[in-house]
């Protein structure tokens, strides 16, 4: 198994003084839902520690904690891996995503105001541009902008907090399709912008509906 391998100076180093365990953690969590740290990979503390500039136990407590949320492996004699998701995780999980983001969709046509659809409109051009310049990490970024954007117009805070529990799962997914998804993503983006600017509640779950679950059909895909 490869073990960090993250060249010094990508990763910053955090911030003294003060307790550094939940920095430490959302670093470390950042670094493997952007899958700069891969499923699989060796999770080395003092490699880890070296990088974000501090010692070895607020590491080896993220890393326990990453362990009890499943984002990491602890394994007896041999270290911490990256979780290796399985393709029935990814499924429930993005089935899960797809009931959410549907209801969010319908609820954003209700609410949505001329203020939330221009920032939808804007966000969908900047992804555009990203699919063009073939900036994956640009478009993964902004995907989940745009989605945690529609959430926001539904209006509903329940669904806003369980949609934001997946969230950083739904990232994690998306990254190794983004590329192939590209451009074909944003027009669906657009389709799903109208409907919501028409206020169809109709036609925008169903557009949603649709979009997710071409995310989680490419998902199963990406290795034919």
């Amino acid at each position: 198994m490869p073990t960090t391998g993250l060249p010094y100076g990508t990763v910053p180093r955090l911030e003294r003084p003060g307790p550094l365990r939940d920095r430490v953690y959302g670093a470390l969590l950042e670094l493997i839902t952007t899958r700069a740290l891969q499923p699989g990979q060796h999770l080395v503390e003092s490699e880890l520690a070296g990088h974000l500039g501090v010692s070895r136990q607020p590491v080896r407590e993220a890393l326990q904690r990453l362990n009890t949320e499943g984002w990491v492996d602890l394994r007896p004699a041999q270290g911490a891996f990256v979780h290796e998701p399985t393709d029935e995780e990814a499924d429930q999980l993005l089935t899960v995503r797809t009931l959410l983001e549907a209801e969010a969709a319908r609820l954003a046509a209700a609410n949505a105001g001329s203020a939330g659809i221009a920032v939808l409109e804007e966000l969908c051009a900047q992804g555009e541009s990203a699919v063009a310049a073939d900036d994956v990490d640009a478009a993964v970024a902004l995907n989940a902008r745009l989605h945690a954007t529609i959430m926001e117009l539904a209006g509903n805070a329940v669904l806003a907090e369980l949609a934001g529990q997946v969230d950083r799962r739904v990232r994690w997914y998306y990254t190794p399709i983004a590329r192939r998804r590209g451009r074909q993503s944003w027009i669906e983006h657009r389709e799903l912008i109208a409907a919501i600017a028409d206020r169809d509640e109709q036609r925008a779950t169903a557009v949603m509906r649709q979009h997710t679950e071409q995310t989680r059909k490419m998902y199963h895909d990406r290795e034919k």
